[in-house]
């Protein structure tokens, strides 16, 4: 195979490689990896939805846990409702993060630097104090759910090959549509705009209508990977919406390769597997984390995805 026909290929081969894992684990006994490769999938949705808002956009959002928790919390509220359909908690946890996003981006986005850093962080934090404070909702406890969410039609997201299936399915179509992005003539305004937001105003862009729209849509994104953490994990509290929790999406987003399509899909999987393998070792994982991190800042800026296309450049030679 040709080395300039790699990148068209190994989206496919990734998932590929997606759908026989969950088989493979299954046959080896080992269900336990299940689990580990659906969390990824569920933190690898979470951070592209911020990668899509700070990579993309150049919006550098420290709040992006509040749309990720908004979403958690809609599925479970509706749970203990008694709405327990996935057809009908999925996208109203989409919706109800959209609409804060919308809010939040109308005020955030009319500062810049610092000022949209510590706004966003504000909103954030105002969300994870009311979800400490509404004791109907488990206050600081938080909700257990007694079970995931239905969906009929032979999805039994009770059982973790197809919640798995499930989460591969929506990453895929998430990095599908990411791609469909980049192509079209709004991507190619975001594009602009990250570049040079005032000359693409000159020009005519829409600069404010189109930097909230992408915010609109990373705030959804999140909120849908919110409302499959809370399926996995089948519990949900204020930690969710926490400050430290838009961090780590953040670190996964700055492992992976800040603006690249495959940036949190590599970041999630790596700052999780050294998770579980670190902390074997030592209660002191993010210790090396750090370090790591660190690493990455000084000799990979572009992150992982970036390291991997200049390894690719450099396999190709000159021209």
């Amino acid at each position: 195979m040709r080395a300039g026909a790699f990148p068209a290929v190994w989206p496919l081969l990734m998932l590929g490689a997606g759908l026989a894992f969950p088989f493979a684990a299954l046959a080896l006994g080992q269900e336990f990896y299940l689990s580990v490769a659906a969390r990824i999938g569920v933190y690898a949705i979470a951070a592209t939805s911020l990668n899509l808002v700070l990579g993309y956009g150049g919006l550098i959002s420290f709040g992006h846990a509040a749309f990720f928790g908004l979403g958690a919390y809609t599925v479970a509220v509706l749970s203990i409702a008694g709405l327990g359909s996935g057809w009908v908690a999925f996208p109203m946890a989409v919706a109800v993060a959209a609409l804060a996003a919308l809010l939040i981006g109308a005020i955030s986005l009319r500062t810049r630097g610092v000022y949209f850093i510590m706004i966003t962080l504000a909103f954030a934090q105002m969300l994870f104090y009311l979800a400490n404070s509404i004791k109907a909702w488990g206050g600081d406890e938080g909700i257990n759910l007694s079970a995931r969410s239905s969906f009929g039609m032979g999805i039994d997201l009770g059982n973790d090959l197809h919640f798995y299936l499930l989460v591969l399915a929506v990453l895929t179509v998430l990095l599908v549509g990411l791609q469909r992005l980049d192509e079209s003539r709004f991507g190619q305004a975001i594009r602009a705009i990250r570049l040079d937001e005032t000359r693409a105003e000159s020009i005519g862009f829409p600069v404010a209508r189109y930097q909230l729209l992408l915010f609109v849509i990373g705030g959804a994104l999140g909120g849908l990977a919110g409302a499959l953490m809370v399926n996995q994990q089948r519990y949900v509290n204020p930690n969710l919406l926490y400050w430290t929790q838009s961090g780590t999406l953040m670190v996964m987003v700055i492992l992976g390769g800040v603006g690249s399509r495959w940036g949190g899909l590599l970041g999630a999987a790596a700052l999780l597997l050294l998770e579980e393998t670190l902390s074997l070792y030592t209660i002191h994982w993010q210790f090396w984390v750090g370090w790591l991190l660190l690493a990455v800042v000084l000799f990979a800026p572009r992150g992982l995805a970036g390291l991997a296309a200049r390894r690719r450049a450099g396999a190709r030679g000159p021209h």
